[in-house]
């Protein structure tokens, strides 16, 4: 009995724990769904909907001559989706679902029809609504694509049927010049902006625009589509940066400087070419040799390594010198045998001298460490805060203020600075112990060609949005007048003394003027300090001297076949210079001045071309249209230059293209539809086709030069 009893209130309990169990769960359910309902709701809605952020366009880079240097591109990943028309209308589905299959082999070539046939049946019968169809198209395409079947809206009856094409954009930023001024430009740090490199970083709160979004959600398989095909809050996009570079003066600066990085076998360079009055950087090359040897644009040295100078600095010397009327440009210095011993250190030129006594202008030509030290020692030695008081009022202790981040402060010590020592002033005087920027050095030059006015390089012109002009920059003035109209006037002779007479002499030319400096100094190498013998090799100049319009600077680090100035840095310089010149048309204003007297001169002959461009160098070499009329109509078929033939260019008509030169011949096939084969140097001989034949457009033609 007592058993029976103890069986029946265990099961009495057992009953009673699981009715409260019961009870428990019931109430944990009604709190979840009436009390907690709410929160739980916001947390799965979070985790299946979100926003996504649609990236504006970003704003376009270009340069002074209007030419793109940086763009967004529009690119696009398709998705397809197979349920965008419902499942009771599977007839519909499979009346276009073949012709979008072949379209889309036609299209991208990637599959064939079968293939795309099998994957988009596949994704309709598996219910899929984000099949991958193909990434990185261009907008272009996207047109194309948009009017193929299913993918384009339409109507079947009384039914409006969706697009089933899902195109998902991102904007890829591209350079059109690849690596042109690429450091310059710069770029925007995709995982933050924490980054800021060129224009790109400078002026980002401009180019970036101004986001949009886009409702997402999760659907199976973990993607993310758009909860409505439409964008909810359009981005808007960037502002356009109108920069001061010039795309042909870029491309002769890069060219110039590789080329003679590469002969010299150095580390490392720099060229920047500046207008002298608006302080417009026209090229900004920087070029660094990469573990396989190749220069790449990796470092911008041109305003971010600051440097011992060397020898160009010892401009900045003797205009303080000059300034205050130490001395004149007839003033004579003992260099004696071309040594000079201050305490605890002795100064040596670099080639011994041919007499023992110059006058400073001579010193300053042959670029004499002895000399100008002497005459700093002599003048400052005892009042050694005058001269640093001086180079800090020509403005080179203070940074420039660029537009473009990256920029080194200047180092000009004074005697009150830790490290001055006695030998600070003199080693000072021809370019050590100081740290000045490639680009800080060039702007004491631009000083001086710019009539003792000191302003701070220009990178960005105008800010346009849309067409509209923004924001415009103008030249900013760092200091009005470095030191008075004499100084300069005398320093100016200076630098074109370098040119005719000194170290310079090499690189003038013959058909404009140039005033400039070399400049060669050991590199210090950290703790190793000056003992490794390597070199900075240097040349700053301005041309025309008469009316300058450019100034340039080129820095070569650790060039190793040779190491001077003159003969490593200096042919960029003249190569540059020469190239600039040729090409800018407003430093040839005085050729009239120079026209050669024709009276009674036989007209020259000229190959077949462009009447127009003929036209124009024979009126600028002073022969009359008079003359002109019976030139261009003259013929020769001697074998001397064949005289002007107006060309009548006609497509599907081969052109005679005898007797032109390579760039003519090739323009004047080309415009009229056919593919050129070339062979040989010179002018034409021989052409595969006779002239006047028609054939298709695209026919390729054979031309022997000699």
């Amino acid at each position: 009995m007592n058993i029976r009893k103890s069986i029946l209130m265990r099961v009495y309990l057992a009953f009673g724990l699981m009715v409260f169990g019961a009870l428990l769960v019931f109430g944990k359910l009604l709190h979840l769904q009436y009390v907690d309902g709410g929160e739980w709701r916001a947390m799965v809605d979070s985790l299946t909907i979100r926003e996504r952020v649609i990236e504006a366009a970003r704003g376009n880079i270009y340069s002074n001559d209007g030419s793109l240097l940086a763009t967004s591109v529009p690119e696009y990943e398709l998705r397809f989706d197979a349920m965008s028309i419902p499942e009771e209308a599977n007839d519909v589905f499979n009346s276009k679902v073949d012709s979008l299959a072949v379209s889309l082999a036609s299209f991208f070539k990637d599959k064939s029809a079968r293939q795309y046939l099998a994957m988009l049946k596949g994704a309709r019968q598996k219910k899929q609504r984000y099949t991958l169809i193909k990434r990185d198209v261009n907008h272009q395409e996207l047109k194309e694509l948009k009017k193929f079947p299913l993918f384009k809206v339409f109507k079947e009856g009384k039914k409006r049927y969706s697009s089933s094409l899902v195109a998902i954009r991102e904007n890829k930023r591209i350079l059109p010049f690849t690596n042109l001024a690429a450091r310059t430009i710069g770029y925007k740090n995709t995982k933050g902006d924490t980054v800021r490199v060129g224009l790109e970083g400078a002026y980002g709160s401009y180019i970036d625009g101004r986001s949009g979004s886009q409702i997402m959600q999760r659907i199976a398989g973990g993607f993310w589509v758009p909860v409505n095909r439409e964008v909810e809050v359009a981005p808007v996009d960037g502002s356009d940066i109108i920069s001061t570079l010039d795309v042909n003066m870029q491309d002769m600066a890069q060219r110039a400087l590789e080329k003679q990085l590469i002969a010299s076998d150095a580390d490392n360079g720099c060229v920047i070419l500046m207008e002298v009055k608006t302080g417009e950087v026209r090229a900004i090359a920087n070029f660094t040799r990469d573990s396989e040897g190749v220069f790449r644009e990796k470092y911008n040295y041109a305003i971010a390594q600051g440097a011992d100078p060397g020898s160009t600095f010892k401009l900045a010397s003797y205009l303080a010198l000059l300034d205050d009327k130490y001395v004149d440009l007839s003033s004579s210095v003992d260099i004696g045998n071309g040594t000079y011993k201050v305490p605890a250190h002795t100064i040596k030129d670099s080639h011994a001298p041919k007499k023992s006594v110059l006058t400073v202008l001579e010193a300053f030509e042959e670029s004499s460490n002895v000399a100008i030290a002497k005459l700093v020692n002599t003048h400052y030695g005892s009042q050694p805060a005058k001269y640093t008081s001086k180079l800090h009022q020509f403005g080179l202790a203070q940074p420039l203020g660029l537009q473009i981040p990256g920029e080194v402060n200047p180092w000009v010590k004074t005697p009150e600075s830790k490290t001055w020592s006695k030998l600070s002033l003199v080693q000072m005087a021809y370019g050590y112990e100081l740290r000045l920027t490639p680009l800080q050095t060039l702007s004491l030059y631009n000083a001086v060609a710019n009539d003792g006015k000191m302003i701070a390089p220009l990178f960005v012109k105008e800010i346009r949005h849309l067409g509209n002009t923004v924001q415009k920059f103008e030249a900013r003035v760092v200091n009005k007048q470095i030191a008075s109209s004499e100084a300069i006037s005398k320093a100016k002779k200076m630098l074109e003394g370098v040119m005719t007479e000194g170290t310079g002499k090499r690189l003038s030319s013959p058909l404009y003027s140039s005033a400039g400096k070399t400049g060669t100094a050991q590199m210090n190498d950290g703790a190793r300090g000056y003992g490794q013998r390597r070199y900075q090799s240097s040349f700053a100049g301005y041309f025309p001297a008469e009316n300058p319009k450019y100034s340039i600077i080129v820095v070569i680090r650790n060039p190793r076949k040779g190491y001077y100035g003159g003969a490593i840095a200096g042919p960029v310089f003249k190569e540059l210079a020469d190239m600039v010149y040729a090409n800018d048309m407003t430093l040839h204003g005085t050729l009239a001045a120079r026209k050669v007297n024709t009276a009674g001169t036989k007209v020259p002959t000229t190959l077949s071309g462009s009447k127009e461009a003929s036209t124009k160098v024979y009126n600028a070499l002073g022969f009359t249209p008079t003359n002109l009329n019976s030139l261009l109509q003259r013929r020769d078929t001697s074998d001397k230059p064949v005289p002007f033939i107006e060309t009548q260019i006609k497509e599907g008509v081969v052109p005679n293209v005898m007797g032109m030169g390579l760039t003519d011949a090739i323009f004047t096939m080309e415009n009229a539809g056919f593919k050129t084969r070339v062979s040989g140097k010179g002018r034409v001989v021989n052409q595969s086709l006779l002239a006047g034949m028609n054939l298709k457009v695209g026919t390729p033609i054979n031309l022997v030069l000699n």
